[in-house]
């Protein structure tokens, strides 16, 4: 929809596909100058704090797995390691070995997804992954399949792919046998080659020239590439734990957005794959650092429209660290630690497939929940996508405004904003105003 006056105008699309959630981006600008990006998230408040509150620990696991459908094992993660640093509790071996692999399935069922039937269909000139499909079918079975590995070690582990029930503080309801495990060895071999085939896919994309210079911020672990622990750390210099989160990072209330922005001492800043790829890019494993060898890619990588092949090479980590975790698998004596209930206020990050996902739960004498404090990687992302649209628009000024808009989607859609898991649905609105 467009209209037209002397002295402003005014461009209206709806119904674009591909992302996750309801929200509309408002563009002001002034003769050859962007006066204001908006990124407008009007999806309705969800109360999952408030709901948590007066809730027994025990319940928290499955109530937080409910906010997302995609990553809801990044916020059963976060909430059972919040809570164990309450009551003390350190889960090591095995038990935290099957946590890691649960948070790969989650990685590649949520990257695979995003890959191929989100963000590819941008670069291959494709509606949508659907109409990608009927020209490139095998490419298309290929991203679902290895969807489908990610989501058969979530159903194992989690007793199902979405929203998964097994996850408890101080461990599981159930672990796995050895020979269940075993079971998925195969799929995954499979899938670890077509991740393989996925980065160099994805290397032969044309990215448009658009590097930047971010504050990357992401979880660090001295070992290992990071999943559940880590410190937190800023390409900036800063270094905290997660208990220190709250001194750094600050959210507040926009009037245009229900959800709210989160800013870095003062500033904007970029979480996710691109983030943790650049902070981590030393415990990667030597086939995935061949395969960034072979394709001539160098890291840092800057320019946002690169985030899909940060995602692909996470998606050959994860299959790789499943692989090294199912072999190393020794069945725990028991599901789960038990539990001291002990009064306290507990604090954790951990890696969402889109970012650091930060949770803090002040528990009483008798294990109920009395506050909660959820930080969400897209809130983190959403002043930095505002800021990168911004920078983008001049481009863009000339295009005709279905061209624009679309553009505009593309750069949104590189930060795969995961506003909720429900609809599809963004407005797109540019009011142009001439010079006086």
């Amino acid at each position: 929809m467009s209209e037209e006056t002397a002295q402003t105008r005014t461009i209206a699309v709806d119904m674009v596909a591909r992302v996750e959630g309801e929200g509309a981006l408002r563009v002001t600008v002034k003769g050859e100058t962007v006066q204001d990006v908006e990124l407008r998230i009007f999806e309705p408040p969800r109360f999952f704090e408030a709901f948590l509150r007066g809730r027994h620990y025990e319940e928290v696991p499955d109530i937080v797995a409910r906010i997302c459908g995609i990553c809801p094992v990044a916020y059963q993660m976060s909430a059972v390691h919040a809570l164990e640093w309450v009551f003390g509790l350190r889960i090591d071996g095995g038990l935290r070995d099957l946590r890691r692999l649960l948070y790969c399935g989650e990685w590649i069922e949520s990257h695979a997804l995003h890959v191929y039937m989100l963000q590819a269909p941008d670069f291959l000139g494709y509606e949508s992954g659907l109409a990608m499909a009927k020209d490139q079918a095998a490419v298309v079975t290929r991203g679902l399949r290895l969807k489908k590995a990610g989501n058969a070690i979530m159903t194992l582990l989690g007793g199902r792919s979405v929203h998964p029930v097994s996850v408890k503080v101080g461990g599981f309801s159930r672990v796995p046998l050895r020979r269940e495990l075993e079971g998925l060895k195969d799929e995954l071999l499979w899938a670890r080659d077509a991740a393989v085939e996925t980065v160099h896919w994805v290397a032969d994309f044309d990215y448009p020239e658009f590097a930047l210079d971010y504050n990357y911020v992401a979880l660090r672990h001295p070992n290992e590439y990071p999943f559940n622990e880590g410190r937190v750390v800023a390409s900036s210099g800063l270094q905290i734990s997660a208990s220190e989160f709250e001194q750094h990072f600050i959210e507040h209330q926009v009037d245009y957005s229900n959800a709210l922005h989160c800013k870095l001492q003062g500033s904007s800043y970029l979480v996710g794959p691109l983030a943790r790829l650049n902070l981590n890019q030393e415990h990667l494993t030597p086939l995935a650092r061949q395969v960034l060898a072979d394709r001539r890619i160098e890291l840092p990588l800057r320019n946002p429209f690169q985030g899909i092949i940060a995602r692909s090479v996470e998606i050959l980590y994860a299959l790789e660290e499943s692989l090294r975790l199912i072999e190393l698998y020794e069945s725990p004596s028991e599901p789960a630690l038990p539990v001291v209930v002990r009064p306290g206020t507990g604090m954790a990050c951990t890696e969402a497939p889109r970012g650091i996902l930060y949770h803090r739960y002040e528990v009483d004498v008798d294990g109920v929940i009395r506050d909660v404090k959820i930080v969400p990687p897209t809130s983190q992302n959403q002043a930095r996508i505002e800021q990168d649209l911004r920078l983008f628009m001049p481009r863009l000024l000339r295009l005709p405004d279905k061209g624009a808009a679309l553009a505009c989607e593309r750069i949104i859609r590189c930060y795969d904003p995961c506003i909720s898991c429900a609809t599809h649905f963004l407005n797109l609105e540019i009011k142009r105003e001439s010079i006086a």
